[in-house]
């Protein structure tokens, strides 16, 4: 009972306290001296509004199966804003093999079952997919810019960004190869007549260009004035028979269904790592002032 009028108490003396007592307000700090009214950065370097940026890069796909592929090219974009940039980024592949390639070379093994995947081999090389070039037309936003420490003893100007676009890509696979012309070379039951009658397949090539979106994100490092650096990721997903082989099965569910064709391209998340030096015109960055 004590407890219960002791709590009806300091409530009571809490609302008549409330009803005394000024309320809290935050007060407004006025700077004043020769920073009144100054803006929050002053002579800042607006490295990329109202300029053009031709860039020359390298770039790599990553976590290939097969084939990597190495891009030199370049990136040419202009900036209406510091914050925004509308170009065009591509490069032309040159293509080497994986260890997995190389694998399959020496250990692959031929039946009757894959005669139509893997005719022969040695000849494995010749009907995996290769991208032959990609052209990206794209919009880049920049978010954030800043300074990065390098070591804490160097520090430059930066920025990071974000694109997105449209990838159109050249491709190269294994042409297309009909059941019609697999049952006949088959017909005989012979192994070796059909790997005979088949093994010229795989060499056989044809060019297919792929739209698909693509999307990265990037950091720049500006060297000087006119000169940066930038590495970036970005993600190419789309279909391709990457291995040249017979990954379909007929409407009945048979599998493979022993022909070469369009169902046989498997989608396909591709990375891409890019290096990129990039040159700006003109080539003095405006400098911010008091009205900015």
């Amino acid at each position: 009972m004590k407890r219960f009028a002791l709590t009806l108490t300091t409530i009571a003396a809490a609302l008549a306290l409330g009803g005394v007592l000024p309320a809290a307000h935050a007060q407004e700090v006025e700077v004043q001296g020769p920073l009144a009214g100054a803006p929050a950065v002053v002579g800042l370097r607006i490295y990329r509004a109202l300029r053009l940026q031709v860039q020359l890069h390298t770039a790599m796909t990553l976590q290939d199966e097969f084939s990597h592929s190495y891009l030199p090219g370049g990136q040419i974009m202009f900036h209406p804003m510091d914050w925004l940039g509308i170009g065009v980024w591509g490069g032309f592949a040159l293509n080497v093999d994986t260890a997995l390639t190389d694998q399959v070379i020496a250990k692959g093994q031929t039946n009757a079952a894959n005669v139509l995947s893997l005719p022969k081999k040695e000849n494995f090389a010749s009907q995996i997919g290769h991208i032959k070039w990609v052209v990206a037309p794209q919009v880049t936003f920049i978010p954030l810019r800043g300074k990065l420490g390098i070591f804490e003893k160097v520090f430059v100007d930066s920025d990071f960004y974000v694109f997105g676009g449209v990838g159109i890509v050249g491709l190269e696979e294994r042409a297309e190869v009909l059941a019609s012309f697999t049952n006949a070379c088959t017909a005989s039951g012979s192994l070796s007549s059909s790997i005979a009658c088949l093994q010229d397949t795989a060499g056989a090539r044809a060019p297919r260009v792929a739209i698909a979106p693509t999307f990265g994100a990037g950091l720049s490092l500006y060297l000087a004035d006119f000169v940066s650096m930038s590495i970036e990721w970005r993600g190419l997903p789309f279909a391709w028979n990457t291995s040249g082989t017979d990954e379909s099965g007929s409407s009945k569910g048979d599998f493979p269904d022993k022909q070469i064709t369009s169902a046989d391209q498997l989608s396909h998340f591709n990375h891409m790592l890019t290096l990129g030096f990039g040159f700006f015109f003109p080539t003095k960055p405006r400098i911010s002032v008091v009205e900015d």
